[in-house]
């Protein structure tokens, strides 16, 4: 995982983003034990209680659960883990409207350009798991 952090945010914030992210894109699967604290925190280069941190915020947001002695666990529950990855696709596509609109695009002429795009490198533009 490629940890870049940016001055304009907490770093415990920019850790929840990016272990969220691992959780809905599947690099950590559903039921699976993740790394220990000082492990995370070492690979990210950032002190351990920062990690812990953002690992308490998983917790409250339902993506993970702690088992004393025993470590970190992402939740077996795929449907919580599905919400999640909804929001953060609502969560990109209001970003990029956003931008389109900043740009003079209305939000038709935004998701033209996407079918276009998506036409011209007959690659799916899409979620995994959505319709």
């Amino acid at each position: 995982m490629s940890w870049i952090f940016h001055a304009d945010q907490p770093i415990y914030l920019q850790l929840r983003r990016y272990l969220t992210e691992a959780i809905v894109t599947g690099v950590y699967a559903p039921g699976q034990r993740l790394p220990s604290v000082r492990e995370l925190a070492m690979e990210a280069g950032v002190n351990p209680n920062t990690m812990q941190r953002a690992l308490t915020e998983l917790e409250q947001d339902g993506l993970i659960s702690a088992q004393a002695t025993v470590g970190h666990f992402v939740t077996s529950e795929e449907g919580q883990i599905r919400m999640v990855h909804r929001a953060m696709a609502v969560e990109k596509a209001k970003e990029f409207l956003r931008a389109m609109q900043s740009i003079g695009c209305s939000p038709r002429e935004a998701i033209a350009l996407l079918e276009k795009i998506k036409e011209e490198h007959h690659e799916p533009i899409g979620m995994q798991g959505t319709d």
